[in-house]
């Protein structure tokens, strides 16, 4: 079921774009701050890392956004690729339940 036409985006993508470059963070001071290893968020900035919710808190403090934001990036993201990955095996191997 490999038809998407837009690429999938990592959380790690929104919190490169949309938060350390417009505020001129480095993945070492957003490390430090939350205080988290730099490693961690090097990792999630190039999609090899998930958000946890354990980060997703460290971030929602950091920025002033809520956790349930960056739970949300990630859980869209793996439902996306479990779509990608086994949506087609799925639609044919599942029938719908019947209503009463």
């Amino acid at each position: 079921m490999k038809n998407t036409l837009i690429p999938l985006t990592h959380p790690g993508e929104y919190l490169k774009e949309e938060f350390l470059e417009p505020l001129s963070i480095t993945a070492y001071r957003l490390a430090k701050d939350i205080g988290v290893s730099q490693t961690q968020i090097s990792q999630i900035v190039k999609g090899e890392r998930a958000i946890t919710p354990a980060t997703a808190l460290r971030l929602a403090r950091y920025f002033g956004t809520t956790p349930e934001f960056w739970v949300n990036l990630q859980a869209q993201y793996e439902l996306d690729i479990a779509r990608e990955e086994v949506g087609g095996k799925i639609e044919h191997e599942v029938r719908p339940r019947q209503s009463a």
